[in-house]
This record gives C-alpha cells, sequence and structure tokens, in this order.
C-alpha cells in the first residue's frame, strides 16, 4: 500500500456478522451483498468460513468466482484442512486471501487450545507457510490480542511476518477494551516488532461495551491501516464496529485524523438496507448514519438553524450516505424490463425468466396496493419471493377477525408438502390468532423468541416487513415476510421461519 494514509475496510458482514442469532444467509443472498459491497468499493470481503459447512464453502466460491473488484477473504483456523478448504474455495479469485488466526491470551492457551505458548507459536508459523503456499494475500490474527500479554504478542507477530504473514490482525475479540488503552498496544506493537514496516496492521473490535468504534479510530490513530468491520455494526453478541461509523467518521474528521478510505459513501445506505432486509434485522431509528432519524430535525431551534445553514446542526450531509438519492418512481404502468434493470443496478440478478416472472407479478401486485415504489420496496419483494422458494409449508389464505370488545380470530389455510390443510384459532391479538392457527396445523413445537415489525418506507401505505425469530433445540432461525397487510407479512415470516427450520443445512460457528 503506497498511501500510507490510507485505511483499507475489511467488510466480515458475511462471516462474523452472519454468527448473529438467525442471521444465517443463503449462498444467494450472501452474492447479492457481496457485489453491493464491491460497488461500495469495499477494499476487502469476508465472505466466510470454508470448512464449516458445505454451504459457507459454495458462498465463499461463488463470491470468489463473481467478484472481481474487491479482495476475497477466507476464515481459517490455523488447521490443515481449514487452510486447504480456504485455499480450495478462493482458487478463481482475482484476488484471494487466507485468514488464519488462533488464540494468544493466556486464557484461551490454558483452557481452550490447551496448548503451551511455545506451540501456539510453532502452529502459527506453520499455518502461515502453507496458506501462503495456496495463496499471496495472507492474514494472521491473534484471537482474544486485548487480552494477551504484550510479549507474547510481539513474539508471535515477529514470527508469522518472517513466514510471510502481510496483513497482522490485532482483534478485541470479547469487547473488552477501552480506547486509550487499545491505541496503546497498536502503537507499542509497531514500535517493538522489528519487522512491523512488512506488514499492515489490523483491528477486529467487537461493541460488548459500546467502544468498537471508538477503539477502531483510536487504533488507527496509532497506526494501524486496516480496519475489520460490518454493516449496521452486525455481529455475534452485541455486534462488531459499524462500518459506515468508521467511515464516516474517518472522512467527517479528517482534521484531526488525516485519514481516509476508498469507500463510495453513497452506497452506504442501500447497503445498510439491503443487509437488514436479508437478515432481518432491522436498523434502529436512531442509528447513526443510517437510523430513519439520523437526519432528521424535531426541535424548533435545531429546525430553524438548519434552515438557515445547514453546518449549524448537520456535520455532514443526507446525500452522502446514500439517503434520498435510492428512490424510484416505478408503478403499475412499469415494464418488466425496467424492473429487472433497476433490480440488476440493486445488486440481484435473476436465475431464470421463472424465478423473474414471480417477482414481477409480486411487483404488479404491490403497484396496485402502493402509488410509489422505492428501492427498499424491491428489496424487500425479492427477499420474500425468494423466501418462499424453501417451500415445505405454505401459505394459501388468511382471514383474520378482530374487533372491540370480540376476541380475535384467524382461519389459516396451509399447504404441507402440496396438500392443504385448514385450521382456527382465537388469540389476545390478530397476530397471536394467526400464528396459534399456523402452529395447530405445522405443529413444530418451536418457540418464538422474537416478533418485530418495521416499516419500510413512509406513508400509511407503506409494506411492513415483519422478523420472526424461531427456536428448537438449540437452533435459532429468522423468517421474513414483508406486504401492506401486516397480518398477512406476519403470517409469511412465521411460514418462513418454519421452512428455515425445515433445512437439513446446518452452519458451524467457526470456533466450534
Amino acid at each position: 500500500m503506497t498511501d500510507n494514509n490510507r485505511v483499507i475496510i475489511f467488510d466480515t458482514t458475511l462471516r462474523d456478522g452472519e454468527q448473529s442469532p438467525g442471521a444465517s444467509m443463503t449462498r444467494e443472498e450472501k452474492l447479492r451483498i457481496a457485489k453491493q459491497l464491491e460497488k461500495m468499493r469495499v477494499d476487502v470481503i469476508e465472505a466466510g468460513f470454508a470448512i464449516a459447512s458445505p454451504g459457507d464453502f459454495e458462498s465463499v466460491k461463488s463470491i470468489a468466482d463473481t467478484i472481481q473488484d474487491s479482495t476475497i477473504c477466507s476464515l481459517s483456523r490455523a488447521l490443515d484442512a481449514d487452510i486447504d478448504r480456504a485455499g480450495e474455495a478462493l482458487v478463481n479469485a482475482s484476488s484471494g486471501r487466507i485468514h488464519t488466526f488462533i488464540a494468544t491470551s493466556p486464557i484461551h492457551m490454558k483452557y481452550k487450545l490447551q496448548m503451551d505458548p511455545d506451540k501456539v507459536v510453532e502452529q502459527a508459523v506453520y499455518a502461515v507457510k502453507r496458506a501462503r503456499n495456496l495463496v499471496s494475500d495472507v492474514e494472521f490474527s491473534l484471537e482474544d490480542a486485548s487480552r494477551s500479554e504484550l510479549d507474547f504478542m510481539c513474539r508471535i507477530i515477529e514470527k508469522v511476518i518472517d513466514a510471510g504473514a502481510r496483513t497482522i490482525n490485532i482483534p478485541d475479540t470479547v469487547g473488552y477494551a477501552v480506547p486509550e488503552e487499545f491505541g496503546f498496544t497498536i502503537k507499542q506493537l509497531l514500535e517493538r516488532i522489528p519487522n512491523a514496516d512488512k506488514a499492515i496492521f489490523s483491528v477486529h473490535c467487537h461493541n460488548d461495551l459500546g467502544l468498537a468504534v471508538a477503539n477502531s479510530l483510536s487504533a488507527v490513530s496509532f497506526g494501524a491501516r486496516q480496519v475489520e468491520c460490518t454493516i449496521n455494526g452486525l455481529g455475534e453478541r452485541a455486534g462488531n464496529a459499524s462500518l459506515e461509523e468508521v467511515v464516516m467518521a474517518l472522512r467527517t474528521r479528517q482534521d484531526v485524523l488525516g485519514l481516509h478510505t476508498g469507500i463510495d459513501t453513497t452506497q452506504i445506505v442501500p447497503a445498510s438496507r439491503l443487509v437488514s432486509s436479508v437478515t432481518g434485522f432491522p436498523v434502529q431509528p436512531n442509528k447513526a448514519i443510517v437510523g430513519a432519524n439520523a437526519f432528521a430535525h424535531e426541535s424548533g431551534i435545531h429546525q430553524d438553524g438548519v434552515l438557515k445553514h445547514r453546518e449549524t446542526y448537520e456535520i455532514m450531509t443526507a446525500q452522502d450516505v446514500g439517503w434520498n438519492a435510492n428512490k424510484m418512481v416505478m408503478g403499475k404502468h412499469s415494464g418488466r424490463s425496467a424492473f429487472r434493470a433497476r433490480l440488476e443496478e440493486l445488486g440481484t440478478t435473476f436465475e431464470s425468466d421463472a424465478e423473474l416472472n414471480t417477482a414481477f407479478a409480486r411487483f404488479k401486485d404491490l403497484a396496485d396496493k402502493k402509488h410509489e415504489i422505492f428501492d427498499e420496496d424491491l428489496q424487500a419483494l425479492v427477499s420474500d419471493t425468494r423466501a418462499s422458494h424453501y417451500e415445505k409449508f405454505m401459505l394459501s389464505s388468511l382471514s383474520v377477525t378482530s374487533q372491540t370488545g370480540e376476541t380475535p380470530l384467524a382461519k389459516v389455510t396451509v399447504s404441507m408438502n402440496d396438500v392443504e390443510q385448514t385450521s382456527e384459532a382465537d388469540g389476545s391479538g390478530p397476530v397471536d390468532a394467526a400464528f396459534k392457527a399456523i402452529e395447530s396445523i405445522v405443529q413444530s413445537g418451536a418457540s418464538l423468541e422474537l416478533y418485530s415489525v418495521n416499516a419500510i418506507t413512509s406513508g400509511t401505505d407503506s409494506q411492513g416487513e415483519v422478523t420472526v425469530r424461531l427456536e428448537k433445540g438449540g437452533r435459532i432461525v429468522n423468517g421474513l415476510g414483508a406486504d401492506t397487510d401486516i397480518i398477512i407479512a406476519s403470517a409469511k415470516a412465521y411460514i418462513h421461519a418454519l421452512n428455515m427450520l425445515e433445512s437439513t443445512e446446518e452452519k458451524a460457528h467457526p470456533q466450534v
């Protein structure tokens, strides 16, 4: 990297982000997101953990085969099978990276790895060398670095750089660090390791204490030049450093940090909306940069100031990050070609004419109900259409009676393996009644962990997007449904989650 003031953006939405409970994505969904990340000019896309499952391998391979302008990375433990599988998935990548890791904190080495420090160093060096035989770009991570001993980190990093690692990642794996401490650790590593100039130092911060972005910015101010982050801060537990917050902080405060990225910031909001739609994780309204209220002003004082001079209360423009730039005027007279072309611009392609026809028919149905169609509507429509492809169960019909003073009653017909069954149930509300009626047919025995409703766009004719999270036998899945009728959207989401539970493909956690 010739520009020492440029920060590499390493997006791990498709790997670490997918470790959020219920956030597993299909190969096609991962590819859609990868195309959007490429469009946003993300430097490195961590596409998955190739050995975790056949599905993960196929996802990494598909992305590596398709994406041309971003480096595609696969995670691997410091084990032969992991490294070889990652190399196999990346064989056709225009630019591929193997990201191998081993734990370096005393607590992890003693209790998880059950290895002494010398053995950990030996294994790390061996893993990097093996990976270098497969790809020229190898990243090495010291898992739980923020609780590792500085002297040991210096020792292992020097050895793996000599072995061929060209990126060294210092993760705050459990979100334990605070900014001043974390930044000083980066400074000491760069000063004390003799060959530190031969590698780019990276950070991967978790948000358990709400400090992931602050820790990342502290690290780059002390010399780190890669930040690992996710769209919307998605990730296991409390999530990861949020890509949009890191990028816009670097851009907005160049006067202090003197650093920049190659990100096309106008693609941030479209990426956020796509990830939210695919995973079923809504973005909170007051979320920085991408929340619905991020550029809203209700206070009279604020409104007056912004009207007189925008910079009185806005430190960046909404247009800079993609707000107000993605409105699309389409309606019931719009044709199939325009529909296909706009979705291709949004990173969605159709595998067959039949799939296009199904999605277009749903678009026409939506256009009859909704005057203006937005990009968010199209993304939700495609996600909803593709959710129905995993079908053991299908919602055939739903009717609900709900009125003041009366107990709501739902009548549902569900197709199970092409055989229709009908049931009625009452409930404390129309959604509760619908879910009970569906459950009386399918008898899944699953536990409802989350029910969430999100308006996709503004207005009373907006589509409602519903997320339903089910748990059964320790397995957690998210179901997604969208419709202008929130009861129907809820039933679709419940059916989608049931179908996800029926899927035989399991995704292993990288640390299992």
